[in-house]
């Protein structure tokens, strides 16, 4: 199979992509298939079209790369195949291939450059674009532009509401602080805090890290930590996703960590595949490979290490959405179950087809929103239908999206994160709580 020498890192072999042996036991289990029933938008339509260019027998056209931009790289094929088919790197290295050699539009162009290349990368940026966009939100404009009808009208209003609600001050603040232990010191570990998040999801942030050191950890939060890379990975934009691999491996190798965490599924799954980003024999490899065997999830963690932090009665019907990249691509299911039934007086009611995505999926809201409206529609009505006040999930991109549906369609239900209803919970704390059971939040 034809490989082009420009993609860096480790790529597939053809045996990866023949390992698939067109079953279909994936096709129910992927949402785009689901959703169109078309042969084209399935996982093994997918891979073998990727066959087809690779071989030179497919051209790499408009229609192949509109079949791979459609794909949520929700990975639930993967958790479905019994061949053990890593979709996830398959589709990765397609959207690599289209980036370097398809020409896009011009505005496709720009704005990937603008989002994956000059923006993400650099922290200052993100701060000061979060702060025009807060002004956005809070002087008026919002409710001007919404209420005039203007964002409908240039075709903007759909993903207009589904813009996170930018946050009074940022978690950039914390990045270099070291938050001790409370009691014995049970485990020494760093947080990641990711990029977007750290304007968007302050108040999250500082919920891991109280119940964190709640039950024992001493954590650190390195200061030269950037954006993890995920989101450029996905896109097909390798080069930087391998750069920002590079400077976080630095950042968080010079410490004694027994673990490193992060409370977003869809970061972790990256940062846990930092290996995949460079090839055996590029000198960065060793390093990535134990960078990512230090990664884990909050909750996979707090899970192992167990609860001691005491926590107070709640008395509420809670349900949990399965983040793909937490599930899928971690393989971690039980852990955030585990953590929500240890708080006394909670009720814990399955959602139907959890495993299936949200609609989220990074970029994919902003790229495809028809599609990821779509999703988020019938997950609203299985979430409606549990009658849970409380939706909890372990992803902050599946946080926005799931509040937006929870506006959207009118359900009444609350959304929050594992460990924000875990802090809700704790009976005493060093730093001031913060009500996440409100619905107006």
């Amino acid at each position: 199979m034809r490989t082009p020498a420009i993609i860096p890192g480790a790529v597939p072999v053809y045996e990866d992509f023949a390992r698939c042996v067109h079953c279909g036991l994936c096709l129910n289990n992927c949402p785009t298939y689901r959703l169109w029933h078309l042969e084209g938008d399935s996982p093994r339509g997918r891979i073998r079209q990727m066959i087809l260019v690779g071989n030179g027998e497919l051209p790499l056209s408009e229609g192949f790369v509109g079949h791979i931009d459609k794909c949520l790289d929700c990975r639930a094929c993967e958790t479905a195949c019994p061949s053990g088919v890593e979709y996830g790197k398959l589709v990765e290295h397609a959207r690599a291939r289209i980036e370097t050699e398809y020409e896009r539009p011009l505005f496709a162009r720009f704005a990937r450059d603008i989002v994956f290349k000059r923006l993400l990368p650099y922290p200052n940026r993100i701060a000061l674009a979060a702060r025009l966009l807060r002004f956005y939100q809070r002087c008026g404009l919002q409710s001007l532009a919404r209420g005039t009808g203007i964002l409908k009208l240039l075709g903007l209003a759909d993903r207009e509401r589904l813009l996170p609600r930018i946050d009074g001050h940022f978690f950039f603040g914390e990045l270099g602080k070291t938050f001790p232990a409370q009691g014995p010191r049970r485990a020494r570990v760093a947080f990641f805090a990711g990029c977007i998040a750290n304007v968007t999801f302050t108040k999250l942030n500082e919920a891991t890290i109280r119940v964190l050191t709640a039950n024992g950890c001493e954590v650190v939060v390195p200061s030269e930590q950037l954006c993890c890379g995920a989101l450029a990975a996905h896109a097909g934009v390798r080069e930087t996703a391998r750069q920002l691999a590079r400077k976080n491996i630095t950042a968080f190798g010079g410490g004694q960590f027994d673990a490193i965490l992060t409370n977003a599924a869809g970061c972790g799954s990256t940062l846990k595949e930092y290996d995949h980003l460079f090839s055996p024999n590029e000198p960065e490899h060793p390093a990535a490979v134990a960078f990512a065997a230090k990664m884990r999830d909050v909750t996979e963690f707090l899970a192992t290490l167990g609860l001691v932090a005491a926590l107070r009665e709640t008395s509420l019907r809670v349900t949990y959405q399965d983040s793909c990249h937490l599930l899928h691509g971690q393989k971690v299911r039980e852990a955030p179950r585990q953590l929500l039934c240890a708080i006394p007086g909670i009720e814990f009611v399955e959602l139907p087809y959890s495993d299936i995505c949200c609609g989220s999926a990074g970029v994919y809201n902003v790229t495809q929103t028809e599609a990821a409206l779509d999703l988020l529609k019938e997950k609203m009505d299985y979430a409606k239908a549990t009658r849970a006040a409380t939706i909890v999930t372990a992803n902050p991109g599946c946080l926005l999206q799931l509040r937006a549906g929870a506006e959207i369609h009118k359900t009444g239900q609350n959304v929050v994160h594992v460990v924000e209803l875990l802090d809700s919970a704790l009976k005493q704390c060093c730093l001031p709580h913060v009500n996440y059971l409100s619905p107006t939040r």
